[in-house]
């Protein structure tokens, strides 16, 4: 009976100590400070259609410049990224997002002999197009435009404009093929730089 009652008493001071860390006192101000910047507040400042759903524990940053249409769905853990200062995320309605997709619409500078959080961002406008499906778990980076009706597969990860009713997916994303089975469209020739001397 003597051990039973010490490992109760282990157990109860265990838990005391855990309960009662200073840590773990303050750390739902900490979660509720979280989900006013990360969630309410910049969510408060998007432009925002009818009837949308979206997941208690999704991200935005920068809301003043996300315009999300009617009927929008937005996945559980999914980061909407506007630009600081001028890079815009609009999505049309009825589009809808998986959970932990990430839109971002803007980059680091990658210039050699600089820290890179020293670089200023690089901010281009993404535009998602109604009636689209984002898979679980994609990225779409700053600049890229997605037609109306595309599906983007699950871990795809979107560099570059993907035509209306494609599917898309990989890493980088390209198009597997088009949802009406027509063929797929040819990719816009790159501009082609100089190589050498003139």
């Amino acid at each position: 009976m003597a051990v039973k009652g010490n490992g109760i008493g282990l157990r109860l001071m265990r838990l005391a100590r855990s309960v009662l860390d200073p840590a773990v006192l303050i750390h739902p101000f900490r979660m509720l400070h979280y989900w006013g910047y990360a969630h309410v507040l910049p969510l408060r400042e998007a432009k925002k259609g009818r009837d949308l759903r979206i997941a208690p524990n999704a991200s935005f940053r920068n809301g003043m410049r996300i315009t999300l249409g009617d009927q929008v769905q937005i996945g559980e853990q999914t980061a909407l990224w506007a630009g600081r200062s001028s890079g815009r995320i609009t999505v049309g309605a009825r589009t809808t997002f998986g959970p932990r997709v990430l839109v971002t619409a803007a980059d680091y500078g990658l210039a050699a002999g600089m820290r890179i959080t020293d670089q200023a961002m690089v901010e281009r406008d993404v535009v998602i197009g109604p009636d689209c499906w984002v898979g679980a778990g994609a990225v779409i980076t700053a600049g890229v435009t997605i037609g109306t009706g595309a599906v983007i597969g699950a871990n795809a990860v979107v560099t570059k404009d993907i035509p209306a009713g494609a599917v898309a997916g990989g890493v980088p994303a390209r198009v597997l093929r088009m949802r009406d089975g027509g063929p797929i469209p040819a990719a816009p020739a790159a501009a082609s730089s100089p190589s050498g001397p003139a």
